[in-house]
């Protein structure tokens, strides 16, 4: 509870934090002489055996077209860069546009499709086999109603908010300012969270919200680690100093609230009791009262201390004015 009300910059885990993390395919680009079936049934193939709410949305996409998945061999994942896995004599890759780009032949038309989608907020997927690419996938996750609210509200305490997403950079740069965030730092793998984490601890104490497996070890290298508790893994939530019980962005401005007033609250009641003590002491040294006077003055002290603690029951989360935006 100290530290938290401490904090001066919030990190922010995008997917599940800000956004709902749960996105859904919207764009089907194959390359020229490959059908969207085709495109969809080998990236189906390659991301069934992957957890990542990317992967998701495609075998979601898949299932609702009736597609079967084919087996695969050798699957591999390649942290926050894509996934790898052998279809008879043939290799299939899946994964952001940087890595495509550096393992497989790209059309340079569908390079720019793929840039166009990336500044309206969607993830593009590309998938080569072979080295050839042979399309790409759109999947776009929607930002939860409630975190550009959030987010304000925590800039409102005098708190810095910083976006981290494995996304490029533009997806990122769109999706933080519609979120409304002061930072974007994109493009950072998984296991290079804790070294940006690092990095904003040169300029203040840091707290990290996330929900995912991946998110265990940035939640314990932070000064305060937050876990979205509802839909969290349970490495997160072991990792993490204060669990949410449920998905609400808005909860997080709530427990550094929480922690203010608390501390405040102890602050008081400290202040309050060494003072009433002092002014005992002092008549009663005085001759104007005696001990006895000081006994009773003693007990009203923690009564008053108890009741004074009991404003925390009256902590709200702190609402934005509806008319600012």
């Amino acid at each position: 509870l100290e530290i938290a009300g401490k904090v001066s910059i919030v990190a922010l885990d995008k997917t599940g934090t800000i956004t709902k993390g749960q996105p859904k395919v919207t764009d089907l680009v194959p390359a020229a002489g490959v059908t969207e079936r085709t495109l969809l049934q080998l990236a189906y193939d390659l991301e069934q055996k992957s957890e990542h709410p990317l992967a998701k949305a495609v075998v979601e996409e898949a299932l609702s077209r009736k597609l079967a998945a084919e087996a695969v061999d050798d699957f591999s994942i390649l942290p926050g860069n894509g996934l790898t896995a052998k279809k008879g004599d043939s290799v299939l890759l899946g994964g952001s546009l940087s890595y495509i780009k550096g393992s497989a032949r790209l059309d340079p038309s569908l390079e720019r499709q793929a840039e166009a989608l990336a500044e309206k907020g969607r993830t593009p997927l590309l998938f080569a086999l072979d080295g050839t690419v042979i399309g790409m996938i759109a999947v776009a996750d929607v930002i939860k109603e409630d975190s550009p609210k959030a987010i304000k509200e925590l800039q409102k305490m005098g708190l810095t908010v910083v976006m981290l997403t494995g996304d490029n950079e533009k997806t990122a740069e769109s999706i933080g300012r519609e979120a409304g965030v002061d930072r974007v730092i994109a493009g950072v793998l998984p296991d290079g969270k804790e070294t940006v984490i690092r990095e904003l601890q040169k300029y203040g104490r840091v707290s990290m919200v996330g929900d995912g497996i991946n998110d265990a070890p940035v939640l314990s290298r932070a000064d305060i680690g937050i876990a979205m508790g509802a839909m969290g893994s349970d490495a997160a939530i072991e990792a993490a100093d204060i669990v949410l019980m449920d998905d609400d962005p808005a909860k997080i401005s709530l427990a550094m609230r929480i922690s203010r007033k608390c501390m405040r609250i102890a602050y008081e009641n400290i202040v309050f009791a060494l003072a009433v003590k002092a002014v005992c002491l002092v008549l009663t040294a005085l001759g104007i009262t005696n001990m006895w006077w000081g006994v009773f003055a003693d007990v009203g002290v923690m009564v008053l201390a108890v009741l004074n603690a009991t404003r925390m029951l009256n902590t709200r989360t702190y609402q934005v004015d509806s008319s600012e935006k």
